[in-house]
């Protein structure tokens, strides 16, 4: 009895010693992979100031799935005296932020001889779009005006297209011309009073699939022309014209060509919308966001869009121009968290490897899917993210190729900084480290290759330490607000001052390291390669 009691406590024992260092094993497995990244040539170029974040017009009565998370973060009501807000912004110089969103269309622009009050919006759902029309005072846009030449954003401006509309019997069509009445007397306004817009959008995601009513190609193309028209008309005397943009809405592979075949010459952006994660109520958020496959399927539609352009021969450029992942106000402690930082870096850089020149958030603050906090608005993790891209990510886009883990995603631009090269890497993986070694291709592969194998390289000049910056979340919690940036959190100060990213500096004659469930910024100075010379940038 005591020889099989003995046994039974030896066996545990050995197999406890067997899964702790099972356990161990998995915690520290580290693969190595080359990341190949040809330097003779980009195979894109985006905007300067690539990285742009949206304001909406929400209530705080917009509800979804009995969460009402927009708070005072509407254009009508938000608070432009906050200081962390105002610096959020201004440490871009500059950001771009879209004004719209679905309320748009349900929106009118207080005149200087209106008698009828200007109102805001209510909850109705009897109403379009479940909601009565809003209007924009007038004492309003000079404060956002005025706020955001402070800040020194750039700003696009979407118009209600649906004015002058009337819905068919089906609920569903919207008939007729739009009305540009109501639209001009604002533009003549902002024109009067010197305030800069970068671009006027005319609706949103009124192509057919979106959530309201539908306006065919054909009816959409005739707006826009007549926008354009009234645009050029107004700003004649001026040295800078605003762009066009249109339309603001989910991309549909027979309703654009239509529409951009129309619109070409009187069209400078054509911007669409992508929420490809799930709804807000989608159990499965986190999964997605942590699977490859997933976050792929939405290259072909960045892809069949380019086609489109290039088909049509327009001179008008992709935007980006509305995603926030999780559609229907996001999922708080997910969109609003670090788990968000995989699939947002990861479509931005994606974005840009298919040309497109400006990538829009959803939201700059409002919602639980913001850049920043909807109540106090303190960062939230993907605005470091992003604010790190703006600074190191430059405009030519490299190819690359990772051999290696399936879960490491690779971009690469020439720097912002300097003639060299800055690398967004992120590591999906739960339990593995990833050692990366770089691959440069310095030469046409028509010819034969130049490989520049940059680790354990011995050249002189790679004496020149590159910089990192490393993104976790705090305690490891994916779903954690606070982001630790090489391995302490980033907080604003007691002035609300956004907090300084410095970077570690390393070796670069060693591996670039990536933890589990960590995204890296790289800036490598000493790579200098022929796409990314001054002579190339200049005429790209």
């Amino acid at each position: 009895m005591a020889s099989s009691l003995c046994f039974l406590v030896l066996y545990f024992l050995l197999l406890s010693l067997y899964v702790t260092q099972i356990s161990r094993a998995e915690e520290d497995i580290v693969e190595e992979g080359i990341l190949y990244i040809d330097g003779f040539s980009s195979i894109a170029k985006i905007d300067e100031d690539f990285i742009c974040a949206t304001l909406d017009w929400w209530p705080p009565s917009k509800c979804d799935y009995g969460t009402c998370s927009w708070g005072n973060a509407s254009l009508l009501n938000l608070d432009l005296s906050n200081k962390v807000f105002f610096n959020a912004i201004r440490v871009f110089s500059p950001l771009t932020i879209r004004l719209g969103g679905t309320l748009q269309d349900r929106l009118i622009y207080q005149t200087k001889h209106d008698k009828q009050p200007c109102t805001p919006f209510l909850r109705d759902d009897t109403e379009l779009l479940k909601f009565t029309q809003g209007c924009l005072p007038l004492s309003r846009w000079d404060e956002l005006s005025e706020f955001f030449k402070k800040t020194g954003a750039k700003v696009t401006f979407g118009l209600n297209t649906l004015n002058g509309k009337k819905i068919a019997s089906d609920g569903r069509t919207a008939l007729g011309d739009w009305d540009s009445s109501n639209a001009a007397s604002l533009i003549r306004y902002t024109v009067s009073r010197n305030y800069t817009i970068h671009g006027w959008e005319l609706g949103n995601e009124l192509n057919g699939n979106g959530i309201g009513p539908a306006i065919s190609a054909d009816q959409y193309a005739y707006d826009v022309t007549a926008l354009h028209k009234l645009v050029q008309d107004i700003y004649k005397e001026k040295d800078v014209v605003p762009l066009i943009l249109a339309p603001g809405g989910i991309f549909d592979a027979i309703w654009f060509p239509k529409f951009i075949n129309k619109a070409s010459n009187s069209l400078q952006v054509v911007t669409h919308h992508i929420y490809s994660v799930g709804g807000g109520n989608d159990p499965n958020l986190v999964q997605k966001i942590l699977e490859p496959s997933h976050l792929d399927e939405e290259s072909k539609y960045l892809q069949n869009l380019q086609g489109v352009l290039r088909n049509s021969g327009t001179s008008a450029v992709a935007w980006v121009g509305e995603s926030g992942g999780v559609y229907n106000s996001g999922r708080n402690l997910v969109s609003n968290s670090f788990v968000s930082s995989f699939w947002y870096l990861d479509q931005i850089g994606m974005s840009a490897t298919f040309d497109t020149k400006k990538y829009c958030r959803q939201t700059l603050v409002g919602g639980n899917y913001g850049l920043l906090n909807t109540t106090n608005f303190h960062p939230n993790p993907d605005y470091y993210g992003a604010l790190l891209w703006h600074r190191l990510m430059g405009r030519n886009v490299l190819s690359t190729q990772f051999q290696g883990m399936k879960k490491l995603r690779s971009y690469a631009h020439c720097s912002k900084s300097s003639e060299g090269i800055a690398l967004m890497l992120i590591n999906m993986h739960g339990s593995t480290t990833v050692n990366i070694s770089l691959s440069v291709t310095l030469a046409n592969t028509n010819e034969s290759p130049m490989l520049l194998q940059v680790t354990n390289d011995q050249n002189p000049r790679h004496g020149i330490e590159r910089e990192e910056y490393h993104l976790t979340a705090k305690d490891g919690d994916l779903h954690s607000q606070t982001v630790l940036l090489n391995g302490k959190e980033r907080n604003v100060d007691h002035f609300g001052r956004i907090p300084l990213l410095k970077p570690i500096r390393v070796n670069p004659s060693d591996p670039i390291s990536i933890a589990p469930l960590s995204i890296v910024f790289v800036h490598i100075p000493t790579i200098q390669v022929p796409a990314c010379s001054m002579s190339t940038r200049e005429y790209m």
